[in-house]
């Protein structure tokens, strides 16, 4: 089956005023809050239908506000996907802001879906994305506010079947208590199965234990209740195993192997308000070639594989055409590494252009190659450029398997200056292993030496502003799981922040420094996502509790509350230091072992070893580093012959 057999049905998509829709929440309730657009639903290409034409209602949730949700490619995807099913009807749910979460509460009003305004509890299913460690208690806030109880075990027949996925889905067990089940890996391929088996067990009347028994021997499918796990008295894990004889003992993660030709937007939904990413999103390809050690999605995403030039051109034309936006962004995690960027980009232009339509090209190393792209969809307004060196120092680099030298960065930076950028990003990370006083200072060096080599590359009477902007970041590095660095000691609060002052001082020390900018990430968020990045089952509890306490929304600064998460643990009698600091044994079972992502535990130990000894590792298609994907027969694994090993 092709892209294009899979498109949408004519007369699927349209007004929800045809269906007679009536609003949950009343016209005063809407004036008062903020925003109210992100509850109305209607939006373009919006998918309606009758609930007598459906037996199969699906209400699917990113658990964040709605300008955030809307801008995530995942749920377009898998929205398109479920709507183009017979009879099912996939409808989505955001978590309401706090405005409307306090009057939903005083009102008693349950939380509903966009499309048909109707209460989450009365679907079949309830399948959140899990993006991002920090929106843990927005799940509890959905399920709270949708009537359905928090806790899995304490779901009768009436509630529907919760579903998580997602990149955080990698390791689930902090969340696990509070899941029917999870999906490991891409969507496109086991969903249409996993409802079948809903639909044979409902008509058979077998009840939702023995549906999730059964789903629970379909690959990819992690169901919970299926598996025990007990702990030595240090706290780490002695076992983890299934209960019953037919569960897996391990969970193989899915893989769409032919992206060319699978289930794909032509008709992604267009928002009545400014979200955070107003545009047409292209996926060119998905996996990374690069192989940094603390990048997850680089690992659990391989292999490579990328769309056809073809596709690309049908599905960018038809989406423009369908939406009307006036921007389209490549996506991937290193959209330089795509084969035929050079190709697509060329189409784009003579499509684009007479459309007045931008070309955004995120997630481009910086090199005369890239550039070159840049200036062609940038060459009348020049944006910043962005750069992630991620260290300061070669030897941090390397450390990291960056893949990336000064010469690089200097060189690109020259390039870019000479093509009339003014103004530069840098991204790094504090935290990193090995990382020592020198490494930090390198920041602060490295971002000096770039605003030099903007006045040394342009003459004065060219300098449009004067000068060059370098706006330097630092994030904390927090470690993750099915990643090389998954053994690594993480920073406290106090060493996150002595790191950040050292940057900062280090870079008012520097000639340029007038032309330095320095922002640098919250430390109390940092150590919370790295407990929830590879905490155990034992953090469920934390998280009832925090919720408790009223905490929504950990993702915003201005709603954190560090002390309630303090509280929370204490009262649990859980050690944050556990989850952080401590040293991790080569041979320790990890609360996610019991997941295949493709990546070998073997593969990672030696990448781990290999990053102490800063030895680099060469990316895919230079040489094969035997990580164990190349099973699964797709991508970049079959594009030369390698052998693993």
């Amino acid at each position: 089956m092709t892209a294009q057999d899979k498109s949408c049905p004519e007369g699927m998509q349209g007004s929800p005023d045809a269906y007679q829709r009536k609003l949950a929440l009343s016209d005063d309730i809407l004036m008062k809050i903020e925003k109210p657009a992100r509850y109305i639903g209607g939006e373009v290409n919006a998918v309606m239908k009758k609930k007598s034409e459906v037996d199969m209602r699906i209400a699917m949730c990113f658990p964040d506000v709605y300008e955030i949700g809307m801008s995530h490619l995942g749920i377009q995807i898998l929205y398109d996907m479920f709507n183009r099913l017979d009879g099912v009807w996939c409808e989505r749910v955001y978590s309401p802001w706090v405005d409307l979460d306090a009057v939903m509460r005083k009102e008693k009003i349950p939380l509903f879906t966009l499309e048909s305004q109707e209460p989450v509890k009365n679907f079949d299913w309830l399948g959140i994305t899990l993006q991002y460690e920090m929106c843990y208690t927005n799940i509890l806030q959905i399920l709270d506010l949708s009537g359905i109880p928090l806790l899995a075990k304490d779901r009768g027949e009436a509630f529907p079947i919760v579903i998580g996925g997602g990149p955080c889905a990698y390791n689930p067990e902090p969340i696990a208590d509070f899941f029917d089940l999870f999906y490991i890996g891409e969507g496109e391929t086991q969903y249409e199965a996993l409802i079948s088996l809903y639909r044979k067990c409902r008509r058979d009347k077998l009840g939702k234990k023995e549906f999730l028994r059964r789903a629970a021997c379909i690959s990819g499918i992690y169901v919970p209740a299926f598996y025990e796990v007990s702990y030595h008295e240090d706290g780490t894990i002695a076992s983890f195993s299934p209960t019953e004889e037919k569960i897996p003992a391990v969970v193989v993660k899915e893989i769409e192997k032919e992206v060319s030709a699978t289930y794909y937007p032509k008709k992604p939904l267009v928002p009545f308000m400014r979200i955070t990413q107003d545009r047409v999103v292209l996926e060119i390809m998905r996996g990374c070639i690069r192989g940094c050690r603390f990048c997850q999605a680089g690992q659990i995403y391989r292999p490579v594989r990328e769309r056809s030039l073809e596709m690309l051109k049908e599905y960018a034309v038809a989406m423009l055409q369908n939406t009307g936006q006036e921007e389209i962004s490549l996506s991937s995690l290193s959209s330089s590494d795509y084969q035929k960027l050079p190709e697509l980009i060329d189409f784009l232009i003579a499509d684009c252009s007479k459309n007045h339509v931008n070309i955004s090209l995120p997630s481009l190393r910086i090199d005369a190659f890239s550039l070159d792209v840049m200036r062609k969809v940038q060459d009348i307004k020049k944006t910043s450029l962005t750069f992630a060196p991620e260290a300061g120092s070669q030897r941090l680099r390397n450390v990291i398997n960056k893949g990336l030298t000064e010469e690089d960065i200097l060189q690109g930076a020259a390039l870019a200056f000479e093509g009339g950028w003014t103004r530069v990003k840098l991204y790094f990370m504090l935290g990193l292993p090995t990382e020592t006083e020198e490494d930090i200072r390198g920041i602060a060096k490295l971002s000096n030496q770039i605003a030099a080599v903007f006045f040394e590359t342009v003459p004065k009477d060219k300098r449009i502003n004067g000068k060059v902007q370098i706006v330097t970041s630092t994030s904390f590095f927090v470690p993750k799981p099915f990643t090389p660095f998954q053994w690594a000691t993480q920073c406290t609060k106090e060493e996150y922040i002595e790191k950040a002052y050292l940057t900062r001082n280090a870079i008012k020390e520097q000639l340029n420094q007038k032309s330095i900018k320095y922002n640098w990430h919250e430390a109390d968020t940092s150590v919370l996502e790295g407990v929830l990045a590879r905490g155990d089952r034992r953090i469920a509890k934390v998280l009832l509790k925090v919720y408790e306490k009223g905490a929504i929304y950990d993702a915003w600064s201005e709603y954190f509350d560090n002390e309630k998460w303090l509280s929370a643990f204490s009262e649990c009698g859980l050690d944050i230091a556990f989850y952080t600091t401590r040293e991790r044994g080569l041979d320790e079972i990890f609360p996610w072992d019991f997941i295949d992502c493709g990546v070998s535990k073997e593969f990672l130990k030696r990448e781990w070893q290999k990053a102490q000894k800063e030895e680099i590792s060469d990316n895919c298609r230079k040489a094969c580093q035997g990580c164990g994907i190349s099973r699964f027969d797709c991508g970049v694994c079959v594009e030369e012959h390698f052998d693993e090993g």
